[in-house]
């Protein structure tokens, strides 16, 4: 996802018995039944990646999506409609929400009430904040109070058995001294502030998408699969990406609850790519 969006098969048996063993279910219990019945992390699709289809026929973009394999959709917009609405469509797709890109208003003062109430019609416990600039993380001291702004709403949400996190951005990686922002915020925040890494954002602004991982463990409910460098509109698995690493410090010590495909770049159309993304994940094992 990037800067502008501040504003803001059916499934076989297999997939539904993987769907039925945990999706659904709220971190460590959801993580162990997985274990238990053997099955992977769930993929999902950020729906930013296909906005302006969904702008003309979500429902008609929630059938293809289920239809090409995802397990789950992450919202960044509701395109006008209520959560009794969205969770029908979801519904009937044995579609899973993993989550849904805000921004850090909607959860401050009386807000935060509404954006929970919303958000367990719908089912999903991941409150990922997608941006925040300067005002926010431009100085280390600016870093440490929004930090402190995060912990303290994952203890109020996890009552709610809800998580707050944070997607990376190239920006994050600017540096305060010789560490990077997202370094200093993460270091900052309580360890249930999750952190939503983006692959292909974090390398694009010049970070370590690997370290990061590595030095947070248990931090990564939901990680952005996105690829990086490769030819124009490469898909997941056409670029520079170790995708391999990833996988093992996810699968691992990340803790990782879903993989959340995410492509801003199109080589064909936007519901061709995101198709081209998953087949690929198959490919690898996922």
């Amino acid at each position: 996802m990037d800067c502008s969006r501040r504003e803001l098969l059916k499934w076989g048996a297999a997939a539904t018995a993987a769907w039925a063993a945990g999706t659904t279910v709220y971190g460590a219990e959801g993580r162990r039944r997985r274990k238990v019945a053997g099955t992977k992390i769930p993929i999902g699709l950020q729906l930013y990646s296909v906005r302006k289809e969904c702008e003309k026929d979500l429902p008609g973009v929630l059938k293809a999506v289920a239809e090409m394999g995802y397990q789950g959709v992450e919202f960044a917009g509701y395109y006008g409609r209520e959560a009794e609405e969205l969770k029908k469509l979801l519904d009937e797709n044995k579609l899973a929400c993993c989550g849904t890109h805000i921004g850090l208003p909607t959860l401050l003062g009386d807000e935060l009430a509404k954006t929970v109430a919303f958000n367990k019609t719908l089912g999903n416990p991941y409150l990922i904040v997608s941006y925040m600039g300067d005002d926010r993380l431009g100085t280390a001291e600016k870093v440490e109070a929004t930090a402190k702004i995060f912990t303290e709403l994952a203890g109020k949400l996890k009552a709610e058995k809800m998580r707050v996190g944070y997607h990376a951005h190239g920006g994050d990686f600017k540096t305060i001294g010789d560490r990077t922002r997202w370094d200093l915020f993460f270091s900052a925040a309580g360890p249930d502030v999750a952190m939503q890494m983006d692959i292909g954002n974090c390398l694009g602004g010049g970070g370590d998408p690997y370290a990061m991982l590595r030095k947070f463990p248990g931090r990564s409910a939901t990680v952005h699969l996105k690829e990086h460098g490769g030819k124009p509109g490469a898909v997941v698995g056409e670029g520079d990406v170790k995708w391999a690493e990833v996988f093992q410090l996810c699968e691992t010590t990340g803790k990782t609850e879903w993989y959340i495909v995410e492509q801003e770049a199109y080589a064909g159309g936007p519901l061709d790519s995101v198709k081209k993304c998953i087949e690929n994940l198959r490919k690898m094992g996922k």
